[in-house]
């Protein structure tokens, strides 16, 4: 699987662009805010219509421009498909796949899959909650076409309590409606942690076997998956995780009148990742934390390697020049299959990677 070729129209600092890539290793060179992630974003758009920055999807249109466009041809499956996102100032977006309009998000699953590994990515084992729950997210609506209705349901549903919540105590009627929505977002929380608990189980094993072998056996990794109120989800099916979340729910009823927060539910998960059984978010030093976040990501390629038979597109975002000599190497070590794209500031930094083509980025320009 790899990106052929990518066609930028008014997307962020890009007003008009064109890129070709090399199946193998593609490094995107240039100064700071010339728009290498943005490019980066623009391919991994593709892959789930998500970007992995915080920022909305508004903020693809530049100021004063009406609409936006994003269309690549890839290589996946052994044939060539051409995939297009375009974002109308409305907040609307329609996606594309070889010239249809897709009527569902989830009809996007599997056309291209890709991971971004980036700075903010080395510290997910220290940051808080939401950090982890984005990677099983990013990962897992790739990886899993219902996952994509269930997290959109979720978030729909959990805006809707919240503001039951929030606004009850004016209108005392809205409170009729609160058990209904404790049940329809305790069974998508249920549908969310059997996908995150069977994801985590997989990627705790993948990622512990690579973390020794970069540690030389010196260390062992675990993740283990957590969600509310210590529920034990391993192995069970949605029907069986349904209970324990609405007795959890109806235990935090009244807390959650008095705060006016959703206490219960899927937002509230989060992964416990341990070196040598102890908390790595408490007691690692700044090598293990990364060293650790290195093996999380390349577990996560080699998941979506199992499931496709295809290596996912590789997007390092300038996160070479965050490591040491060590973990850039090996990192280079086990990315020698599947198309890979590298942003750094000097491709100096990266003289390493041998037989790379390199794109220079300048003002939102693409040179070849």
């Amino acid at each position: 699987m790899f990106v052929k070729s990518v066609y930028l129209e008014g997307f962020r600092n890009y007003e008009h662009a064109e890129a070709q890539f090399s199946d193998g290793v593609n490094i995107l060179c240039g100064r700071n805010a010339q728009g290498k992630t943005n490019l980066l974003e623009a391919v991994y758009y593709l892959s789930s219509a998500r970007s992995f920055r915080s920022a909305g999807e508004k903020d693809f249109i530049p100021f004063a421009a009406e609409s936006a466009g994003i269309k690549a041809d890839v290589l996946s499956g052994g044939r060539t498909q051409s995939l297009e996102a375009r974002f109308f100032g409305s907040r609307r977006r329609e996606l594309f796949a070889n010239g249809v309009k897709l009527k569902k998000v989830s009809e996007l699953a599997g056309r291209l899959t890709a991971v971004i590994f980036g700075p903010d990515d080395l510290d997910m084992v220290k940051d808080g909650a939401a950090v982890r729950r984005k990677m099983m997210d990013l990962c897992l609506s790739q990886l899993r076409p219902g996952y994509v209705t269930a997290l959109a349901e979720f978030n729909r549903l959990y805006g809707h309590k919240t503001r039951i919540l929030k606004d009850y105590r004016e209108k005392p009627s809205l409170l009729e409606l609160l058990d209904d929505f404790d049940l329809r977002l305790a069974e998508q929380s249920a549908r969310l942690i059997y996908y995150r608990s069977a994801f985590v189980g997989i990627l705790s094993r993948k990622a512990a076997e690579i973390h020794s072998e970069f540690s030389s056996g010196d260390e062992t990794l675990a993740i283990r998956y957590r969600t509310v109120g210590g529920i034990d989800a391993a192995g069970k099916k949605p029907e069986q995780i349904l209970p324990a979340l609405l007795d959890h729910q109806a235990a935090h009823r009244q807390a959650e009148l008095r705060t006016g927060l959703c206490l219960s539910g899927a937002h509230k998960d989060d992964l416990e990742i341990c070196i040598n059984e102890a908390p790595a978010r408490r007691f690692a030093s700044q090598g293990q934390t990364r060293t650790a976040a290195v093996s999380v990501k390349l577990a996560e390629r080699d998941i979506h390697f199992d499931e496709s038979g295809e290596y996912p597109v590789l997007l390092l975002d300038d996160v070479l020049s965050e490591l040491d000599a060590k973990r850039q190497g090996f990192i280079l070590s086990r990315i020698k299959n599947g198309q890979i794209m590298i942003t750094c500031c000097d491709d100096s930094s990266v003289s390493g990677v041998k037989d790379a083509a390199i794109l220079r980025i300048e003002n939102g320009r693409i040179l070849c």
